[in-house]
């Protein structure tokens, strides 16, 4: 595809999602942009306009581990928890830490996905396919947080660099099957057989010519991704099998607030609300991307 292709792909993409198609998807596609860059805003501005730190309990002022924690109210914009830190502090903390992850470990998996599932293509019914596929089928087997707990629990301690990573190498399988089924549509066309009999590198047709087609599927499969990792990431660190503390996490936080959930409601309503709204918001612009690009749908 050259570039003028490409460029008037993106115009026709962008028409759709502003409104030049129903008002179903439309509707989608915004409702997700809003979730999301709420969860952006929040995960930059939050930190900084958070009126005490997300680290520091209320026990140098006189409160005593056993008082119930404080409501919610002016100082405290929703309550603290059970060691007295503000929960609006560590929920936006929380916040930057399942964003990074979320988008990191989807980039990762999307890279090896894509590599893997464009090189199966390619070569499909050789040895290279039959090994790659059969590793992905044996990957598959094994429910992925299983997977990611017993490496975690490899670890002597977790980071979210060792969380990322962690996801991002067990979480390409599912991209590699849907990225080997594009190729093989992909591969057959006239402009990559005339690619191919001008002699042109195996390399460079799929980085010039075969990316660029199935680069659709790939973006909406990784926008939903980053959902999928956000929790993953939440209920790794609910297991105890997350980034350590002290750092703040929504997975954390729930676990923490689950002693709590009659006189203190706020402690686990305000992470759980937060995961659900990320993981809402991702799949929602994932399926709005998925109907804008579809062609069938044009």
């Amino acid at each position: 595809m050259n570039r003028g292709g490409v460029i008037t792909s993106a115009r026709a993409t962008f028409s759709r999602l502003s409104g030049g198609r129903s008002a179903g998807v439309n509707g989608t596609a915004r409702a997700g942009l809003v979730l999301v860059g709420f969860l952006v805003v929040f995960a930059i501005v939050g930190p900084i306009v958070a009126p005490n730190d997300p680290y520091t309990s209320d026990f140098a002022r006189g409160v005593t581990p056993e008082h119930l924690p404080i409501g919610p109210s002016a100082e405290f914009w929703l309550g603290t928890d059970r060691l007295f830190r503000d929960v609006f502090a560590r929920l936006a903390a929380g916040a930057r830490v399942s964003l990074v992850i979320g988008i990191a470990s989807t980039v990762i998996a999307t890279v090896i996905g894509s590599i893997v599932g464009m090189l199966a293509g390619w070569y499909e019914g050789r040895w290279l396919d039959t090994v790659l596929m059969r590793a992905v089928d044996v990957g598959l087997a094994f429910p992925f947080l299983l997977i990611v707990m017993a490496l975690g629990a490899a670890l002597e301690r977790t980071t979210a660099a060792t969380i990322f990573l962690t996801l991002g190498f067990t979480g390409w399988l599912g991209i590699a099957r849907i990225v080997r089924s594009k190729t093989l549509q992909v591969r057959s066309l006239d402009y990559v057989l005339a690619a191919q009999s001008l002699g042109q590198s195996t390399p460079r047709i799929l980085l010039r010519h075969v990316l660029p087609n199935i680069s659709g599927p790939i973006v909406v499969i990784g926008t939903i991704l980053v959902a999928q990792m956000i929790l993953a990431e939440s209920v790794l660190s609910y297991l105890g099998a997350g980034i350590a503390p002290p750092t703040p996490t929504w997975g954390h936080m729930l676990f923490e607030g689950q002693d709590y959930l009659g006189a203190a409601p706020w402690i686990t309503a305000a992470p759980g609300v937060a995961i659900l709204l990320s993981v809402l918001g991702f799949n929602l612009l994932g399926e709005g991307l998925r109907d804008a690009l579809d062609p069938r749908k044009s």
